[in-house]
Formats: structure tokens, sequence, C-alpha cells
């Protein structure tokens, strides 16, 4: 194999094992080389050898919530630059299933990135005893992390519609026990004092549609607010749908946002006013953190910046439609 791809053994060897130290071209050659011999590269057998498996653990509470499929894909794609690869494991949000799968993932993979993790602090560190890791959408002491500013972001939206004259805002909440969903609810809590508007909180919620959906006939039976801001885009879905069943106009009478982006249905004309969250970024970020060679002696943390994208889902109070 060495000899079809015009380098040295030990240049094939690191392009395999250590692809990340050698030259991009070389590295297609020996790669080349290999697919067309057959050559299929053991995990195990490079675990040996360099102390590496080549795989990164990913732990994530949910496939069901299209917000964490971008950051698993960012973190795929950033590892795929060396040749490595994720095991991925789904934990239901359940903290005693969390913990296990990181303890059977822990003796497998070269580190652990914990996505919107449940477990108690104290847990998640424990795990960067024994090799690298890093969480997403979560700040524990002394771990490395991403954290995705949805909290600023979310407050962004109520300025805006403080902005628009709504005085009185209601903030469907996440789910239970989140940490990121208590963020962005003092985040909001803290926006409505600072614009003088009344906030009616109402969670926390599941980010299912038919829970917006029972919000929703919960908010047009009251008529007590002229703008809500929902906790994820699932959520809004609901919510839209059940105003305009109860004959509330959007945004005539209601004025509507989220704080993700994943209901746009044009960047050019944004159907709904919701943050753009670069969630594939986050993953990114996050296999940089996993693979600084001297990690800094206090963990560091990077912050992704979300950007409010206004639609026509928002407008001044008492716009006639």
């Amino acid at each position: 194999m060495a000899r079809a791809a015009g380098v040295s053994t030990a240049t094939a060897s690191r392009a395999l094992s250590r692809p990340g130290m050698v030259a991009a071209g070389t590295r297609e050659r020996v790669r080349a080389a290999a697919e067309a011999m057959g050559f299929e590269f053991n995990a195990s057998a490079r675990a040996l050898t360099t102390g590496r498996t080549g795989l990164t653990g990913v732990l994530v509470p949910s496939l069901a919530n299209p917000y964490f499929a971008p950051i698993v894909t960012g973190v795929q794609r950033a590892l795929s630059q060396d040749g490595d690869n994720i095991l991925l494991a789904v934990s239901e949000g359940s903290r005693s299933s969390e913990e296990k799968l990181a303890g059977q993932l822990a003796s497998r993979v070269d580190g652990l990135v914990f996505i919107a993790p449940v477990s108690p602090d104290p847990v998640i560190r424990a795990f960067t005893a024994k090799l690298p890791a890093v969480t997403v959408d979560r700040t524990v002491p002394s771990v490395p992390g991403v954290l995705i500013d949805t909290p600023g972001g979310v407050a962004d939206i109520v300025t805006h519609l403080a902005g628009l004259g709504h005085r009185s805002i209601a903030y469907v909440g996440g789910p239970e026990g989140s940490w990121m969903a208590e963020r962005r609810t003092t985040a909001v809590e803290e926006a409505a004092d600072r614009g003088g508007v009344d906030l009616t909180v109402l969670g926390p919620v599941a980010p299912r549609i038919d829970a917006g959906l029972a919000v929703a006939e919960h908010i047009a039976a009251e008529r007590a607010v002229t703008a809500v801001v929902a906790y994820s885009s699932y959520l809004l879905i609901g919510l839209r749908l059940g105003l305009r069943d109860a004959g509330v106009r959007v945004p005539g009478d209601i004025s509507l946002a989220a704080s993700d982006d994943l209901t746009a249905i044009s960047t050019d004309r944004p159907d709904t006013t919701a943050l753009r969250v670069p969630l594939e970024e986050a993953g990114t970020e996050a296999v940089r953190l996993l693979q600084e060679p001297n990690p800094p002696k206090r963990a560091r943390r990077v912050r992704v910046a979300t950007e409010l994208i206004v639609g026509v889902s928002t407008a001044r109070v008492g716009l006639s439609t």
C-alpha cells in the first residue's frame, strides 16, 4: 500500500492512524491506495498501537428534537477531517441513562461530547479524570464547554417586541429540569424588566407540537397578551396552528416568535421572527476544545452567538391584517 501511494511505510501508517499529522494530498493518496487494495483499518488495532481509537462519544438527550441533529453533524464533520468518527448514544433525557451510557462509551472512545447533559455537575466532571470531555449548551465548572447564546437571543426577542409596543408578553418555557430552559427564562424575565413589559411565564412545557396546541387554547381563551415567545419552533408550530383554529390572527391579534429558526421558510422573507442559531458551528467548536493539545489549566469556554431574524409573525401592537 505504501509503495502504491508513493510514500514510506511510516508515512502510510501515520496517514491512517494520525491523519492530522500528514499533508492532505499525501493522506488522500494513501487512503485511495488502501481502498483500492480493500484495506480495512481496525480501530482496536489502532488503539493498541497509538493509544487512540479514532472515535469520540457523543451523548444527546433526544433524536426526536431536531435542535440536536446539526450539533451532532458539526461534531462528525470536524472529526472526519482527521479520519475520526463518532459513537452516538441517546439518553432520552434520563440522568441515570446518561451516566450509564457515558461510562460505557468512556472505555471505547478518545473523548466525550455531552450535548445538553442532564446529569449533575460532579458526574460530568468525574469523566474528565478519565478522558477529555466537553459540554455543549451547558456550563459545568472545570469542564470545557460550548455555550450557544440562546438566552441572549431570546432576550433580544423580548426587546424587539417591546420596541413594537407590546407591553403584555407570554413566554412559553422549555422542558422541566433543563439547565438551558432555566437560563432562557431568566434572560426573558430580565429583558422584560428592562423593557417595562408585563411578562407571563408558562411552563415548564415539553418542546412538542401538541404542547403548543394546548398552550394556544389557553392563550386564545384568556386574550391577556399581545405577543408570545416560544422556547422552541416545535412549540411555535403548535401555537400557530392552535391560534389559527381559535380564530386568533398572527400577527394582527398576537405576535409570535421562537428561540430557534427551524420553521423559517425563506431567507429572503422569513415567515417567523426567530433566532438564527449556528448549531453545526457549536459542534465544530466542541471538537476543537476536545482536541486542544495543551488545554489551559482553567476550563475554556466558547460562546456561539445567535442572530435575531425578524419575520412577518411579529408586528406593531394594533396592526390590522
